[in-house]
């Protein structure tokens, strides 16, 4: 009887130190109120800044022929560091599943995978430049919550603004096609530019948009009339998207948020006063 309770009662000890450990752990890595935590996302932002930079310098062909070996060795070396920092944030957090699907836990896996692909596929290390992505944990590091309070603010702002841009964007689509088969009408027979419809839409994408590239251009003087309707309707429009998102911020007061992170989940963004996520129920 007291050897059963002896082996409970050390079971239960080691659970706990188990869980201190990963309480401490996820304190370091996930939180950027402590001095370990803020060194920790320091030097992280310092790896990432440096690994975008190898890709970079490699991109480069007289470096790369200089130096292949070199940044070779150095990718390499950022790789496995974060592929070490990607399994200790697993580890860390209660469900490992809700961080890897998670908006950084996506990034933290794809900032990896292009180096192990590109032992099979060549060329796609290239892609490691997503880890410039993970840069966005700098609004977190060094405390900057009145900015994630206003990131919070446009993000809510866009979500309910999306229905009324899908209904602007799907009239600028249908006034681009009708205008582009009336300018194709018009200089179709004159026009080697405007021989067919797709390519008189990309005309009218070009010229609504006021960007003008000058590879096509109306002959006609009633194209060039149309044309310049179109560039004033372009100009028009620029005004709507920002008027709907202008009215939704206006309409959304933001609420004051802290960087603290669920060790459930790992989302960030929750109230000063919160003592549960807002997104999973767990306890904070």
């Amino acid at each position: 009887m007291s050897k059963s309770v002896q082996s409970k009662s050390k079971t239960l000890e080691s659970t706990f130190t188990r869980s201190a450990w990963r309480r401490s752990l996820h304190e370091i890595i996930f939180e950027a109120d402590t001095p370990g935590g803020k060194i920790f996302d320091v030097l992280l932002l310092v790896a990432i800044v440096l690994s975008v930079l190898v890709v970079i310098l490699d991109s480069v062909q007289m470096i790369h022929i200089e130096h292949k070996h070199l940044l070779w060795t150095a990718e390499w070396i950022f790789t496995i560091l974060f592929s070490i920092e990607y399994l200790l944030r697993l580890i860390c957090v209660r469900k490992p599943l809700r961080y890897a699907v998670s908006f950084f836990g996506v990034v933290d896996l794809l900032a990896i995978v292009p180096t192990y692909l590109s032992l099979l596929v060549t060329g796609t290390q290239s892609m490691m430049v997503v880890r410039a992505l993970r840069l966005l944990r700098i609004f977190r590091v060094f405390k900057l919550a009145r900015l994630l309070s206003e990131a919070t603010s446009l993000r809510q702002a866009i979500r309910l603004s999306l229905s009324k841009i899908a209904v602007f964007i799907v009239t600028v689509l249908i006034t681009v096609v009708i205008i582009a088969a009336a300018m194709y009408l018009i200089e179709g027979s004159k026009n080697d530019g405007l021989r067919n419809i797709p390519t008189a839409i990309y005309w009218a994408i070009v010229t609504i948009t006021t960007l003008g590239y000058g590879d096509i251009v109306p002959l006609t003087v009633l194209g060039k009339a149309l044309t310049a309707l179109l560039v004033i309707l372009g100009y028009s429009l620029i005004i709507v998207p920002t008027g709907i998102l202008s009215a939704e911020l206006t309409q959304k007061k933001a609420k004051t948020i802290t960087t603290q992170h669920c060790p459930d989940c790992s989302q960030e963004g929750h109230d000063s006063d919160a003592t549960h996520c807002k997104f999973c129920g767990g306890k904070l």
